[in-house]
């Protein structure tokens, strides 16, 4: 067995074929055998990145190299299942976009190509990996050599509507302290103070601002110290079910729910990235939006988070691949992209751009990406990063949602992941 499938990820497999339809109506998936249909180059996009300025870079690479894209466009657990039933088959997309951590994971399993040929021969003259984040290059190499290349460089801060906290006479929170104080002040008339996200990646920036260490493979212990784990975890549930400055997150594939909240003026506060910029905007122009730096407990930090992309060890035309990948990395579509949406890209000569500098939102965010921690790496480099994030998610979900004790969730999970981290 593969050490990067897990036994989730094997059942998953069983009833791929199955689900396989269910993606089509979403994303316009072709059966397997026609995936890499000779003129037509498949791309595995996730729904929430089809930005006008990737559209453009897809033109001209059209037009380029005499091919159709096939964008298949999915939600990360969707995406997931449709790539593992790939991987099962054989018959697999041109290129893929992976949510942070597959690359190593699949680097380990053997369904990852290594790009280091591709890198030494034009990584100079694109930039790479020299004009990189140093936390990018890390986390999609993997014994010395690059399997992927990072897309967006994110990271999780808090987002809060300006015009709710000045009626409340309540100051923009630093601390977790603050934060409590402020949500309380701000729950009122069926208005929550802040929103949390069902999705458990949402996680780590309370246990980095707790100093929690996700995974030492020195002691193989998980989620040290454990106590300072506990009081992270149970900080957020007590939120929802102790304080009721938060409402019970929605079980869902959709990290868009505090979001929604907040556009709807539901929410005062959330703690989010990026990638909810746009989708604020767009349905809430009149929300005076404020964004601050991460908060401090412990430590003021954050998670590194954001896409990479990677070509599948099987792809027929890894050359393509490749042109596609150094065409959408380039500067001037980083830039592009961040004037539309408001994304955050990996590159270090991206900080410096007026459009970046000048903007008060999009700054911050970028100010920010110094202390953002990659909470992954160590587990990733085991080969079991599908069963961990399986198991953190039942964690989360027991705490935040169901209000199980966060000291009794996390021995349990710590107990099961220490050990198939061995």
């Amino acid at each position: 067995m593969s050490p990067a499938l897990s036994r989730r990820d094997l059942l998953r497999l069983a009833g791929a074929a199955a689900a396989v339809p269910v993606l089509s109506s979403c994303a316009g998936a072709p059966t397997a055998q026609n995936t890499a249909a000779p003129g037509t180059f498949t791309v595995y996009w996730n729904a929430g990145h089809d930005y006008q300025a990737y559209r453009k870079v897809i033109a001209e690479f059209e037009q380029a190299n005499k091919v159709k894209v096939n964008l298949q466009k999915y939600q990360w657990p969707d995406l997931r299942t449709r790539l593992l039933a790939d991987f099962a088959s054989g018959t697999v997309p041109d290129l893929v976009e992976e949510p942070g951590g597959w690359v190593q994971e699949f680097a380990i399993s053997g369904n990852a190509r290594s790009l280091q040929d591709f890198v030494d021969r034009d990584g100079q003259a694109m930039g790479f990996p020299s004009d990189w984040q140093p936390v990018t290059v890390e986390r999609n190499s993997y014994q010395g050599k690059v399997y992927g290349v990072q897309l967006h460089l994110t990271c999780n801060t808090l987002l809060y509507n300006k015009g709710m906290l000045r009626d409340a006479g309540v100051e923009v929170p630093a601390t977790w302290e603050e934060f409590l104080a402020a949500a309380q002040k701000l729950t009122k008339d069926g208005v929550y103070g802040c929103a949390l996200n069902q999705d458990h990646t949402y996680v780590w920036p309370w246990m980095n601002q707790a100093g929690v260490t996700p995974y030492d493979p020195q002691t193989g212990k998980v989620m040290t110290p454990m106590e300072d784990a506990v009081a992270a975890l149970q900080f957020q549930a007590d939120l929802v079910h102790k304080h009721k400055v938060a409402p019970v997150p929605v079980s869902s594939t959709d990290y868009s729910g505090p979001q929604k909240l907040f556009s709807a003026k539901r929410a005062a506060m959330i703690l989010t990235g990026p990638w909810d910029l746009d989708p604020i905007r767009k349905t809430s122009p009149d929300i005076e939006l404020g964004v601050a730096p991460p908060l401090k407990h412990k430590t003021q930090a954050t998670q590194a988070a954001g896409v990479s992309m990677f070509v599948p060890a099987k792809a027929a035309r890894p050359e393509l691949s490749w042109d596609f990948i150094k065409r959408i990395t380039a500067i001037e579509v980083e830039q592009a992209a961040t004037k539309e949406t408001g994304m955050l890209m990996p590159r270090v000569s991206w900080t410096k751009l007026p459009e970046v500098q000048s903007d008060d939102v999009i700054k911050v965010f970028a100010d920010a990406l110094p202390t953002a921690e990659d909470n992954g790496q160590q587990v990733r480099l085991t080969g079991q990063l599908g069963k961990w994030e399986e198991q953190l998610k039942v964690v989360y979900q027991q705490v935040l949602i169901q209000n199980q004790p966060a000291a009794e969730a996390l021995a349990t999970f710590a107990k099961t992941a220490e050990g198939f981290l061995k």
